[in-house]
């Protein structure tokens, strides 16, 4: 036999038998696919021809305590165009680019680009949109879509917040109650042929959108207005940096207003640098604008003082001290103290505001004068151990537990690192920090019969057709301190406005307490102070109270000078809006 016959014959059968294995490969591959992975290419397929749209759910609003809406949102549009449907492109570029306003390079580039979807132009007003819908152009889609609105602008910027570009919450309170108000998208669901056109007889898969739902917080907008107003005032006459109010319900923490005088245009928040109607503002925007980048201004517009920002809170603090004293039995109302108008304390020689001294006075009337030597020897009296214990079980260690994101903790020497000197300084609200927010809390928590509060906004989420969704809680407080050493408290603190320090925010038939402050900046070489009053009413049952800090005020800078009458002016509105009512003159 050929030898070379009998090799060609074995070639074939070795390629027939290479082509059997290919082919049970092949048949094996098919089986596989059309058995195990037919869904998942079943799924490919139906990809390949349906083309989906996102339906966006609106929003959730947020009302104020009496019904207002202060964030609702605005029916807009987005305007795309898919490629493979469109008929005539000069068409769809001319007609877009008149009625949007646009210029034609970038409209034409998108129009011309091979892809599913090119997005021309989203929130586009209502009005606009059913123009572009009107004119039926092939391949061009007009999606309706929502846009936040804030429909008293400025107010209340720094808490409510304001949502992005994708309608979530990027600030305050929009972005602490984001899972609430989001909602939930829908989708639209179109067939289309193998060249991505739609099929006009196709039925269209509609998932209907799921809208959020509504926020009611406690903040009222007339309370907010006049203390917005006020702030704006004392910051103008004053040429301040900046003023901050906070005015709470002291019985149980609701925020009835919170401004941070400059407040931003919520329907404008990426525009750094807004209301900056001081000049020592205007100044230090321009220096910023040199050497900051534009997300580090954003920042600091968007940043909330009276929760962001800790400060040396001076005679304000004065309050904590007292409540200490008086529950621990370290001090009584009746106890007399000398002022020569400075104490030694170690090395320390510690003035007191008035020069020549308040000379032989009870402890009410030191409180009354504001007498940092009648604290200092109060603080002396407690001791570090009993200072430092008092300081945490009113709840200063700790943050308030506020419901805006970015509280500031307090700023405090470690127990072990205070000495006498550290506590003399303590005792009148100097060389430690805190938050507005966070004395605020704490001296409603004094004199509210002693429990700890809550600060907070939130009350309740509810439907938009007004069923009601969930009530807010809040951690029940502890009792911080005895409900009689409370009533001593807003009896020493009514007699700070009646006659000492604070009388300037006196109101004729309101029986009013509080507080004066005048602390001084670090580095204490500037000379820069922040003046400061607390505030309450009545003062035998408080119903509100409010704290006001007045930051770099130029000129006469004394607490109770410029900060008591803006609380007392405030008081005079909002204390017959809340019901209060004067007390009938004697006699």
């Amino acid at each position: 036999m050929n030898p070379n016959l009998t090799k060609h014959r074995k070639n074939i059968a070795v390629l027939g038998l290479l082509i059997a294995v290919a082919m049970t490969g092949l048949l094996g591959r098919l089986g596989f696919l059309m058995l195990v992975r037919a869904d998942h290419y079943g799924e490919m397929a139906r990809d390949l021809h349906e083309r989906e749209r996102t339906i966006k759910a609106a929003r959730g609003r947020i009302l104020d305590a009496g019904g207002n809406v202060i964030a609702d949102n605005r029916t807009v549009c987005t305007i795309s165009v898919i490629y493979n449907q469109v008929t005539d492109r000069e068409e769809v570029i001319r007609s877009l680019c008149s009625i949007l306003e646009l210029s034609e390079e970038p409209v034409r580039k998108k129009v011309e680009k091979r892809s599913s979807r090119e997005i021309i132009k989203t929130n586009v007003d209502k009005e606009t949109g059913d123009k572009i819908r009107a004119l039926k152009l092939d391949g061009v889609k007009v999606d309706e879509d929502y846009k936040r609105y804030y429909p008293m602008g400025s107010l209340a910027s720094k808490v409510l917040g304001f949502t992005g570009g994708d309608n979530q919450g990027i600030i305050g309170l929009e972005v602490m109650y984001e899972k609430y108000l989001k909602g939930k998208n829908g989708v639209i669901l179109t067939l289309t042929d193998a060249r991505g056109v739609e099929l006009d007889k196709a039925a269209e898969d509609r998932i209907e959108p799921v809208a959020g739902n509504d926020l009611q917080i406690s903040l009222d907008v007339n309370i907010q207005l006049y203390a917005q107003q006020l702030a704006y005032q004392v910051m103008e006459q004053k040429n301040a940096k900046k003023v901050s109010v906070i005015v709470m319900d002291p019985r149980n923490g609701e925020l009835l207003a919170m401004v941070n005088a400059p407040e931003f245009d919520l329907n404008d928040p990426f525009t750094p640098d807004q209301n900056l109607k001081s000049q020592s503002l205007k100044e230090e925007a321009a220096a910023r604008s040199q050497t900051m980048g534009l997300q580090d201004r954003l920042n600091a517009m968007w940043r909330n003082t009276c929760i962001n920002d800790t400060y040396e809170p001076g005679s304000t603090f004065k309050i904590i001290t007292a409540a200490a004293g008086l529950e621990a039995g370290a001090v009584t109302l009746e106890d007399t103290f000398s002022c020569p108008g400075f104490r030694v304390v170690e090395d320390r020689r510690i003035r007191c505001h008035k020069a020549g001294g308040h000379g032989t006075e009870t402890f009410l009337q030191g409180a009354m004068n504001s007498c940092n030597p009648v604290f200092i020897d109060v603080g002396q009296r407690l001791g570090v151990d009993r200072y430092y214990k008092y300081f945490t079980q009113f709840g200063l260690k700790g943050k308030t537990g506020i419901d805006l994101p970015g509280e500031a903790a307090t700023i405090m020497h470690k127990k072990e690192k205070m000495g006498a000197v550290e506590l003399a300084t303590v005792s009148f609200g100097q060389s430690f920090q805190i938050t507005p927010i966070q004395l605020i809390t704490t001296a409603a928590s004094i004199v509210n019969g002693g429990r700890r509060v809550t600060p907070h906004f939130g009350v309740r989420v509810i439907r938009s057709d007004g069923g009601a969704v969930k009530e807010l809680s809040y951690p029940q407080g502890k009792q911080i301190l005895s409900s009689e050493t409370s009533a001593s408290m807003r009896y020493v603190l009514e007699q700070v406005v009646a006659e000492g320090s604070g009388k300037r925010a006196a109101l004729e038939g309101f029986r009013i307490g509080g507080k004066t402050a005048t602390s001084e900046k670090l580095p204490r070489s500037l000379k820069k102070y922040i003046s400061s009053f607390l505030g309450f009413a009545p003062a035998d049952d408080p119903r509100v109270m409010a704290l006001i800090t007045i930051d770099e005020p130029q000129g006469i800078y004394y607490g109770g000078t410029i900060a008591a009458p803006v609380i007392g002016e405030l008081f005079k509105n909002i204390l017959p809006y809340m019901g209060i009512r004067p007390e009938p003159k004697a006699g």
